[in-house]
């Protein structure tokens, strides 16, 4: 056996160094290579042949690929680096939302808020009274003045007959005006769904704001987005990403029309991204852990197009589970250990004491995650689970310790998505379970969802931990990062900008200066790694993707300024000049030259 092993490995040598004296298709030179690698190591050039890297080294080593038909690509001492890999997104849903009437995020005055909406009724000459209307991006937390109530009055007061829908940005609240209120038919004694809130006013009547599950009474209403629609999102998702350097990424929860899409454009030849989707496995509508499952494995055989290929493709291999919603104010749907605080005091002398609750009962009973988790490991599925708050990421992690002294637990990649707060002594749990925490570094700053009502609904130990990037780093977590677009703007830099600072942008406002919390930001070379090598380990492509090495797909990205040499605050000013996936370039800046 030992000399069958070493005839292999010559055979594999020679291949090799035949294979490096052939000319490349494209080289790159005089660059700040910054490889990922084992040793985070920094060399001079790259090669590039039939989608693959056949060279990292130094200048003089790169010469010998040099050959008539190859493009030779002056670096003039440019950044180079792996491209990012996006751990948690939503991807036709930001494509669909840039077509969709949007507030686009920012903290908005009640009059603000109702003049941009009645903008978009006014400029919608085409749809018919008993169309809704959709309105998205909507930053319920930075609602100006602070504890400012948005109902279904609110939406009553504009000039229209239609029904209305505004969608938070976070994606875990929806408010109704009245017509809304009627079409879902929510009445006095409607009861919450499970895993939902209708909230209501003192007397019992639907303010207009749905929580979580209970969204679905009025998005279920929705007209669905036609072929085309699709097309268009998907579309314009993958242009985003091409413009960030984006190079592969996870829908966190997809559905089949969204994987049509995508099918769609692979046919094409039109999908610049290698593409990864989890399908929701959810138990509140009579599913068990079994026929859940299977009905993944169905949507798998469907979609799914095998092994990593160079060209972009389909991968359908993940599940995607919610333990519990946000820990925000005013939803509170987050699950939490010890109570959320409620002031017993006045506004003008607070008085901040543990309330009555403590978030919603998890939305798996342990015995049915547990169950869940024990049927995916058997069809070889990843999980990939919502966790907002302490108590939802402990009942996780005992899930999977429990899935872990299985047979088939022992090789699963679970993900442990947001992670807003973790209990302390579940820190270290992370690496002894080899759990991924896919976290999303731009919400580590100071903002309107991060100070006054959190700050006081949680308390000022609970407070000192939210966000816990460099905490669980530190306590030997692998980190991976996901935008958890379109929650936020697609903005992988200025993500980036604020794990290493935990600082808001310049024109924040003064009252979200300085950083958040105590808590140190996270070294540069940890905040790359997790948004390249360590997201394609939880997307199993780590051999693949994530670092610049010898073997590995030419999957990389070249920058306008060196993220290692320049002030941190300017890291959220990076440019991406070009992206290149497969050996392809899929996006150039003018500014590439």
């Amino acid at each position: 056996m030992k000399r069958i092993a070493i005839a292999a490995a010559l055979i594999a040598a020679a291949t090799v160094a035949h294979a490096a004296s052939k000319p490349a298709d494209t080289i790159y030179r005089n660059g700040y290579v910054y490889t990922v690698d084992a040793k985070d190591s920094v060399q001079q050039a790259l090669a590039v042949r039939a989608g693959r890297i056949v060279y990292v080294g130094d200048n003089d080593g790169v010469k010998a690929l040099t050959g008539k038909k190859t493009e030779v690509i002056d670096l003039q001492g440019r950044m180079l680096m792996p491209g990012l890999i996006d751990g948690h997104m939503h991807p036709q849903s930001g494509g669909s939302r840039l077509l969709n009437c949007s507030l686009n995020y920012e903290s908005l005055t009640m009059t603000q808020f109702q003049s941009r909406i009645q903008a978009c009724l006014d400029n919608d000459k085409k749809s018919g009274p008993d169309r809704w209307l959709i309105v998205v991006n909507w930053f319920q937390q930075g609602m100006q003045p602070d504890g400012v109530e948005t109902t279904a009055a609110t939406l009553d007061a504009l000039k229209t007959g239609r029904p209305i829908i505004v969608r938070s940005s976070f994606g875990h609240s929806a408010l109704l005006n009245s017509k809304g209120i009627k079409l879902a038919k929510i009445e006095r004694d409607t009861q919450d769904p499970p895993g939902g809130k209708i909230t209501r006013d003192d007397k019992g009547n639907a303010t207009g704001l749905l929580e979580d599950a209970a969204q679905d009474m009025a998005m279920n209403l929705l007209p669905p987005l036609t072929v085309a629609e699709n097309l268009a999102a998907s579309k314009a998702a993958l242009a985003a990403m091409r413009q960030q350097g984006i190079t592969s990424f996870l829908d966190a929860y997809t559905d089949p029309e969204t994987m049509t899409a995508f099918a769609n454009l692979h046919q094409q030849g039109k999908l610049t991204a290698r593409a990864h989707f989890a399908v929701l496995i959810d138990l509140d509508k009579g599913a068990t852990p079994q026929s859940a499952v299977a009905e993944l494995l169905k949507q798998q055989k469907q979609f799914d197009q095998g092994p990593i290929k160079v060209a972009p493709s389909m991968q359908v291999r993940h599940a995607k589970l919610f333990m519990d919603g946000v820990i925000s104010a005013p939803a509170f749907t987050g699950a939490m250990i010890e109570p959320y605080l409620v002031n017993k005091g006045t506004p003008e002398k607070p008085d901040w004491q543990p309330g009555s609750s403590n978030g919603p009962a998890s939305y798996f009973a342990p015995e049915a995650l547990r169950t869940t988790l024990k049927e995916l490991a058997r069809a070889h599925i990843d999980p990939h689970i919502h966790v907002d708050g302490d108590r939802a990421v402990r009942e996780s992690l005992d899930a999977i310790a429990d899935l872990r002294a299985t047979p088939e637990g022992k090789h699963v990649r679970p993900a442990l998505a947001h992670d807003e707060i973790v209990d302390p002594a579940d820190y270290k749990r992370f690496a002894q379970l080899d759990v991924t925490p896919v976290l999303s570094f731009q919400w580590g700053k100071p903002a309107p969802d991060t100070l006054g009502a959190l700050k006081d609904f949680m308390g000022p130990r609970r407070y000192a931990l939210v966000e816990p990037q460099a905490l669980l780093l530190n306590a030997g977590a692998r980190i991976a990062y996901g935008s958890d677009w379109p929650v936020d703007p697609l903005d992988e830099w200025f993500a980036l900008k604020v794990g290493v600072t935990r600082t808001a942008a310049p024109d924040a406002g003064k009252e979200y200066g300085g950083t958040l919390t105590g808590q140190p930001g996270l070294p540069r070379a940890a905040a790359l790694r997790a948004i390249t090598l360590n997201a394609a380990y939880t997307l199993r492509q780590e051999t693949q993707t994530g670092s610049l090495e010898v073997g590995k797909l030419a999957d990389l990205i070249v920058l306008d300024r060196n993220f290692f040499t320049i002030p941190a605050e300017d890291i959220a000013n990076i440019k991406v000049l070009q992206t290149m996936v497969g050996g392809k370039i899929v996006y150039q800046s003018r500014d590439m030259r």
